[in-house]
C-alpha cells in the first residue's frame, strides 16, 4: 500500500488516515480486507511507524478498522450504509426562512465576496480600497511579544471556556478607553465583548425585532448591515442622507430600531450635527424605539470640534453603541465590542452565549494588556498623524489634478471620502477604465436602496503612501 505522501502540508499521520479512510468509503477496501501490519507500512511508505500507528489508531476509534487479536487488522465489517458511497446526488435539504432569505440575499449580489478587498481580482498598484488600514503604522511586534507572553504563562483556566461577555480586563480596559477618548458614559457591566460590528449588528437585531418589524435605515448605507436586514427579514424603511447625514423630518412613525453612523456616515461621510442628533433621539423617545449607534470611524477625525456620540447625550438608556478593532488595529482580530443599554445587558450576554460561547481568550487578555499598557493610545496617535499627512495629500492632489469637476464629501473623519463628478459618468464604465489604469475606485450606486441621483466613487486612504495617492489621483484625473 503505496501511499502519495506530502512533506510539509498536514501531518503524515493524517494524510495516512485520510488516504485509508478514502479507500474505504469508494469500496476500494472491502469489509473484512486485511491490512497491513504498522511496521510493513511504515518501511513501504518509509516513514516512522508511530505515524502509522496514530493513524490506525483513530480509524478504529471511528470504527473504520478492527483489529484481531494475534490476526491483525481488517477493514471493519460492521460499517454504517452512510460510510460506503461514492455520493450520486445531493439530497434535497430543506432551508429555514432564514437560510431561504440569506440565500435570496447571495443571489442579489450582496454576499460578501463583493466586498473590497475580497473580490478575487489581480491586485491593483493604486489601489483606494476602503475598510482597510495601514500595517505599517501598526508596533506588531509589540503585539507578538504580549500574546506570546500571554501564551507561555497563561494557567490552564485560560485554555477553558471563557465568560460569554468577555474578558473582564478588556472590558474594563475598553470602558476607560471610550470614557477617556469619546465621552461615553457607561459601567463595565454594560460592555460585551463580540466578534466584530457585524456580530454585534447582528445580535442587535435577532434581540430586538421580529420578521415584519420596520427598521429605518440611512441611504446609502453599509451593505453588511442591510443583509443582516433583509435575511431577517424586517420591512426596512430607507431614510435619504444629505450633506448633514440623515434627513429627520422622513423618519417613519412605527420603526422600532433605527440604524445610524453619526460620527462619519457610511459611505458619504457625513457628520449628524448636535441638533439632529437631539432630534433623533426625541424621535426615538416619541417613536419607542432603540437607535443603534455604529461608530466605526469615531477615532479619526480632522476638522473641527469633536462632536458627542449619541450614547453620551442618551438620556433614556435608547442608545445601543457599537465599536470595533477591526478599523484601528486589524481586521483579521475580529474583536469589537457593545455598550449596552442596562436592560439589555443581560439579553445581549445571553444571546452571546447562545451564538458562539465566547470569543477567543488569549486575543482578549492581549487587547486588555495593549489597551493598559498604553501601547493602543500611542499607536492611535500615530495612526492618526499618519491618515492626517495621507488626508492632506489626498484632497491636495484632488485640488490639483480635478480642481472644478468633482466635489468632494466626507473629508473631515474617518479614512475615506467619496469624489461626486460634475459630468454625468457610469461608475461601471469609469471603474473599469480606472483599474485598466491600475488605480482602484468603487462606486457609490450598491450601497442606496433607492437610485441615487447622482454617481459616486468611494476612496480609502488609510493604506496607500503619500507617493502612492498622489500618482493614483493623477492616473484618475486623466480617466476622468
Amino acid at each position: 500500500m503505496l501511499i502519495p505522501l506530502k512533506r510539509g502540508a498536514v501531518s503524515l499521520s493524517r494524510q495516512v488516515y485520510l488516504w485509508i479512510r478514502q479507500g474505504i468509503m469508494e469500496h476500494v477496501l472491502r469489509p473484512g480486507e486485511p491490512l497491513p501490519s504498522t511496521r510493513e507500512l511504515a518501511e513501504e511508505n518509509s516513514i516512522s511507524r508511530t505515524v502509522v500507528v496514530q493513524a490506525y489508531d483513530q480509524l478504529m476509534a471511528e470504527g473504520f478498522i478492527t483489529g484481531r487479536r494475534g490476526s491483525g487488522t481488517y477493514v471493519s465489517e460492521h460499517l454504517h450504509p452512510a460510510a460506503s458511497p461514492v455520493l450520486q446526488r445531493a439530497a434535497p435539504l430543506r432551508l429555514s426562512n432564514f437560510g431561504k432569505a440569506a440565500t435570496s440575499v447571495a443571489r442579489r449580489g450582496l454576499s460578501p465576496i463583493g466586498e473590497p478587498g475580497l473580490r478575487g481580482r489581480s491586485p491593483i498598484r493604486y489601489d483606494f480600497v476602503y475598510g482597510q488600514c495601514s500595517l505599517d503604522e501598526f508596533p506588531m511586534e509589540a503585539w507578538r511579544r504580549i500574546l506570546l507572553r500571554r501564551t507561555r504563562s497563561a494557567p490552564l483556566r485560560s485554555f477553558d471556556y471563557g465568560a460569554a461577555a468577555g474578558d473582564m480586563a478588556l472590558r474594563e480596559a475598553i470602558a476607560g478607553h471610550l470614557q477617556r477618548s469619546r465621552a461615553i458614559h457607561c459601567d463595565v457591566s454594560q460592555v460585551v465583548i463580540v466578534n466584530g460590528s457585524q456580530q454585534a449588528l447582528d445580535l442587535a437585531i435577532r434581540l430586538l425585532m421580529n420578521p415584519g418589524d420596520v427598521v429605518a435605515v440611512e441611504d446609502p448605507q453599509y451593505h453588511g448591515m442591510r443583509q443582516v436586514l433583509l435575511a431577517a427579514r424586517l420591512r426596512v424603511r430607507p431614510v435619504q442622507v444629505d450633506q448633514d447625514g440623515i434627513d429627520l423630518s422622513r423618519m417613519p412613525h412605527h420603526a422600532r430600531l433605527a440604524l445610524v453612523t453619526p460620527t462619519h456616515q457610511f459611505p458619504t461621510g457625513a457628520v449628524l450635527p448636535l441638533q439632529r442628533r437631539l432630534a433623533l433621539l426625541a424621535w426615538a423617545r416619541r417613536a419607542n424605539a432603540v437607535v443603534v449607534e455604529d461608530d466605526y470611524d469615531g477615532e479619526f477625525r480632522y476638522e473641527g470640534e469633536p462632536v458627542e456620540p449619541l450614547q453620551s447625550l442618551d438620556r433614556d438608556g435608547r442608545v445601543l453603541y457599537i465599536g470595533t478593532f477591526s478599523r484601528t488595529m486589524f481586521p483579521a482580530l475580529r474583536i469589537g465590542y457593545v455598550v449596552a443599554p442596562r436592560p439589555l445587558v443581560s439579553a445581549f450576554i445571553a444571546a452571546k452565549w447562545l451564538a458562539d460561547r465566547h470569543t477567543a481568550i488569549l486575543e482578549q487578555e492581549t487587547l486588555a494588556e495593549f489597551i493598559a499598557s498604553g501601547a493602543y493610545e500611542r499607536h492611535l496617535r500615530r495612526t492618526r498623524r499618519a491618515n492626517t499627512t495621507r488626508r492632506a495629500a489626498l484632497l491636495e492632489a484632488i485640488e490639483q489634478h480635478l480642481a472644478d469637476r468633482v466635489t468632494v464629501s466626507g473629508s473631515r473623519s474617518g479614512t475615506h471620502i467619496v469624489l461626486w463628478p460634475h459630468a454625468k459618468v457610469s461608475e461601471s464604465a469609469t471603474i473599469a477604465r480606472a483599474a485598466a489604469a491600475g488605480v482602484g475606485i468603487y462606486g457609490i450606486a450598491g450601497y442606496y436602496l433607492r437610485p441615487p441621483a447622482k454617481p459616486g466613487f468611494v476612496l480609502g486612504y488609510a493604506n496607500l503612501t503619500v507617493t502612492q495617492i498622489r500618482e493614483g489621483i493623477r492616473r484618475l484625473a486623466e480617466v476622468l
